[in-house]
């Protein structure tokens, strides 16, 4: 236990530490800071944005400024990162197969998939063949075997892709 000479000498000091903190985190930030990577690169480094909205388990949710610290799972579906207030034109938007996102007390962003495509670049027919062999796949898979749960994957991944660019694949 702490003596109260102890206690005096190192109080003081702690609690101009936590006020200092606070002083600082009581700015209020502007815009949110992102850090979006997959293994092989670093697509966005410390930018500037005005909100990301993220497929997260849980459920999609957006972070702008001043966003409460969170930690998500993300689920396969669309990452759209807003540039500017108001013009949601100036947006991009990537499919992500999963990952992980977290925010920060000071308004920073990391998001970490293990791939990441614009939707722009993604191929509807291919998307579809995908899903039709993973589909088959999982027909032709012994039940419960590694097999039938790789094409169940494979499938739950297309059938999002699909629906990030208006198919419909049942």
């Amino acid at each position: 236990m702490l003596s109260r000479t102890a206690l005096r000498k190192f109080a003081p000091r702690t609690i101009q530490r936590v006020a200092m903190s606070t002083e600082a985190a009581a700015e209020p930030a502007t815009s949110v800071t992102l850090n979006f990577s997959v293994p092989h690169e670093s697509i966005y480094k410390e930018a500037s944005v005005y909100q990301v909205i993220i497929p997260g388990v849980e459920g999609e949710y957006g972070v702008s400024a001043g966003h409460v610290p969170y930690v998500a799972q993300l689920k396969p579906g669309v990452l759209q990162i807003v540039h500017d207030e108001g013009a949601s034109g100036d947006s991009e938007k990537y499919f992500v197969p999963g990952g992980y996102a977290l925010t920060h007390p000071n308004s920073v962003t990391d998001v970490v998939c293990p791939e990441a495509v614009k939707l722009d670049d993604l191929d509807p027919s291919a998307v579809q063949s995908q899903y039709d062999a993973a589909k088959s796949a999982f027909g032709a898979a012994t039940a419960g075997s590694i097999e039938q749960a790789e094409a169940q994957i494979d499938m739950e991944v297309n059938r999002a892709m699909g629906l990030a660019i208006g198919l419909n694949l049942a």
